[in-house]
C-alpha cells in the first residue's frame, strides 16, 4: 500500500489583541455558513479579506521566506506539521487555528462575516458535480483545477488515482497568487504558483454523507478521531485526507502535508472538519465537551502505521502550541465553540 502525503493544518496568527485569553461564554457568536448559501456580495467580501491578509506584512522572524501574514500561517503550519497530524490534538489544534485566522480576517481586513465552510458531501455525485461546485467557480469562488501536467516523478511516493490537473490555477481570484514557502518543509523564499490536481475519483469515494455518518456514529472521541484522520494508504483515507488529496492530487498544494495552507480552500475544508466534530459533540454535549483522547506523538497508537512508538495520552490540559501566531492555550479552552477562547457556531 502506498503512503499518501496528508496535508496539514494552518497556523494561527497573533493579533495585537490577546485572543488566547480565556473569555466568558459568548453571547453573540459568529455564524459560519456553507459557501453556496452566501450571497454573491458575501462571497466577495470574504475573498477580498483573504486577498487583504495576503498583503499584510509578515510578523514572524523564524519564517525567513514569508512575505505576508497569510504566509505566516503557512509557515507555522510547515514547522508544526509533524506534531499536529495523527495525534490526539489534531482537531483541537486546527479548531483554534481556523478560529484565529477568522479573527484576523476581521481585525486586520475589516471583514464583517464569519469563516465559511465547504460541505463537500453536497458535491460528490459525479465528476461533473465536483468540477461545477460553487467553491471552484472562477467568478464567485476560488477558481478551478490546474491544467493537466504529467508528474515528473515516474514513481511518485504518493500516487493519487484519477488526478486530472497539477498545473497553476488558471482562473479565479487567486490565479496570479505567488506562494513563497514550500514545498514540504521549506520556509525560505521559493516563489511558485498555486496548483491544484483534483481527483474526482478520490473525492467521490471518501467525501460522502455515508462516510460522515459512519464517523458520527462512534460513541467516543477516540474512535471518532480515528475515522476523521484515517490512515496513510489509499484504501484507508477518510474525509480529512480525502479533502486534501482530492483537491491536491499529486502535484497540488493541498496535498502537501506541510504547505497546504497556501491554498485558501484549506480554511473552508478545515472549517467543515471542525463543523462535523461540533455536530458529533452536540449529540451528547455534556459528556463530549470533556471527551478527548489520543497520543501526544505522531504515528503512535492508534496511528502506529509504521510500528510501535512511545507516547503519552493527551488530556484536556494538553497545551496547543501555535508557534507564535497566537497565544498558546490548553485543549480545554477550545472544546466548546461558544466558550473559552472561541465564539462561533454553524448554520
Amino acid at each position: 500500500m502506498v503512503q499518501l502525503l496528508v496535508f496539514s493544518s494552518l497556523l494561527l496568527l497573533v493579533s495585537s489583541v490577546t485572543y488566547g485569553a480565556t473569555t466568558d461564554r459568548c453571547k453573540r457568536p459568529l455564524i459560519r455558513k456553507e459557501w453556496r448559501t452566501l450571497s454573491k456580495g458575501e462571497k466577495w467580501e470574504y475573498i477580498k479579506a483573504v486577498k487583504c491578509i495576503q498583503k499584510q506584512p509578515s510578523r514572524l522572524t523564524n519564517i525567513p521566506g514569508a512575505e505576508s501574514r497569510f504566509e505566516d500561517y503557512q509557515g507555522v503550519h510547515i514547522l508544526a506539521a509533524d506534531f499536529i497530524h495523527y495525534v490526539g490534538h489534531f482537531m483541537p489544534w486546527h479548531r483554534y487555528m481556523v478560529a484565529t485566522y477568522e479573527r484576523e480576517l476581521r481585525d486586520l481586513c475589516e471583514y464583517e462575516g464569519a469563516q465559511p465552510y465547504w460541505d463537500w458531501t453536497l458535491d460528490v455525485t459525479t465528476d461533473d458535480s465536483i468540477f461545477s461546485s460553487p467553491v471552484f467557480d472562477p467568478k464567485t469562488g476560488f477558481g478551478g483545477n490546474g491544467p493537466y501536467r504529467k508528474n515528473p516523478d515516474p514513481k511518485p511516493p504518493s500516487p493519487v488515482p484519477g488526478r486530472t490537473g497539477g498545473g497553476c490555477v488558471p482562473n479565479g481570484p487567486f490565479k496570479n497568487l505567488t506562494l513563497n514557502l514550500g514545498p514540504l518543509k521549506n520556509v525560505t523564499k521559493n516563489p511558485h504558483c498555486l496548483t491544484r490536481d483534483i481527483s474526482p475519483l478520490l473525492m467521490n469515494r471518501v467525501l460522502t454523507a455515508e462516510r460522515v455518518e459512519y464517523a458520527r456514529s462512534k460513541k467516543d472521541f477516540a474512535h471518532f478521531d480515528i475515522e476523521v484522520q484515517g490512515g496513510i494508504t489509499f484504501d484507508t483515507i477518510t474525509y480529512h485526507g480525502g479533502g486534501h488529496l482530492g483537491i491536491g492530487g499529486e502535484l497540488g498544494i493541498m496535498a502537501d502535508i506541510y504547505a497546504s495552507p497556501g491554498d485558501p480552500i484549506f480554511y473552508l475544508h478545515h472549517a467543515q472538519v471542525d463543523r462535523l466534530w461540533w455536530l458529533w459533540q452536540k449529540q451528547n454535549l455534556k459528556k463530549r465537551l470533556r471527551d478527548i483522547a489520543g497520543p501526544d506523538t505522531q504515528f503512535a497508537y492508534p496511528f502506529d502505521f509504521k510500528g510501535p512508538k512511545p507516547y503519552k495520552n493527551i488530556t484536556l490540559e494538553y497545551p496547543l502550541k501555535m508557534g507564535g501566531l497566537v497565544e498558546d492555550v490548553q485543549i480545554s479552552d477550545v472544546m466548546d465553540v461558544k466558550s473559552g477562547v472561541l465564539c462561533y457556531d454553524y448554520r
